[in-house]
């Protein structure tokens, strides 16, 4: 791919990709690329072009294997999330970003995470844990991560949500609590369904961009 880094394990403790923002892309914000169940750091490269071509790119890939697929973080069982996990792994990849920003030199103020399933639900973890770490996030067939003890001061963050209204994984009413969830903390959110289920469409993408050229 053209513009592909340096592809590496070290002191920032994930594998990833950063693809540096072009010229005209460079006062931009940095796309936080966060694969799903059995991705990596290369699935959502395309789709952070796609959603905007010009700007820099951090793509990682979860510490934690399933049966050998990488994750974010564990879970118990499909939709029970290992919370205690959830939130030291929620930690790990805020400090990682924050790490990312000044080894590649990107605004660590102008963040947004594009999270599909299993990094959609870390994403909104961010959201919930460390808000700071991110200006806005992509969420793309989240759940409820958890709820925090304290809820944040979402004020000012956007959300887009992507959702499928015959999604066999996420239930509708588990992505309306989302939606909630954050819409009480003061986030400002918008959704998107389809009438498909667990994966990511064209409409999705398409409405995706036209949010996103917002922050650009």
């Amino acid at each position: 791919m053209e513009n592909l880094e340096n592809q590496k394990k070290g002191n920032m403790d994930f594998i990833h990709h950063y693809v540096p923002p072009t010229q005209a892309g460079k006062q931009g914000p940095t796309l936080l690329l966060l694969h799903g169940t059995g991705g990596d750091e290369n699935d959502l490269l395309d789709l952070g072009r796609m959603l905007a071509p010009e700007v820099g790119l951090l793509s990682p890939r979860g510490n934690v294997s399933e049966n050998g697929m990488p994750r974010f973080f564990r879970r118990l069982a499909e939709g029970v999330f290992d919370v205690p996990d959830l939130i030291q792994r929620t930690q790990e990849l805020a400090d990682f970003v924050e790490s990312a920003s000044t080894i590649y030199s990107f605004d660590a103020k102008k963040v947004i995470a594009v999270g599909f399933s299993n990094g959609a639900n870390i994403a909104a973890s961010m959201l919930l844990l460390r808000p700071q770490v991110l200006l806005a996030a992509v969420l793309l067939h989240p759940m409820v991560p958890l709820v925090p003890e304290e809820m944040p001061k979402l004020t000012g963050k956007r959300v887009f949500i992507g959702a499928g209204r015959r999604d066999p994984i996420v239930p509708m009413q588990n992505t309306e609590r989302l939606v909630t969830l954050l819409r009480e903390a003061g986030a400002d959110v918008e959704t998107h369904w389809h009438s498909g289920g667990h994966t990511i469409t064209h409409e999705e993408i398409r409405e995706a961009k036209q949010w996103i050229q917002v922050s650009l």
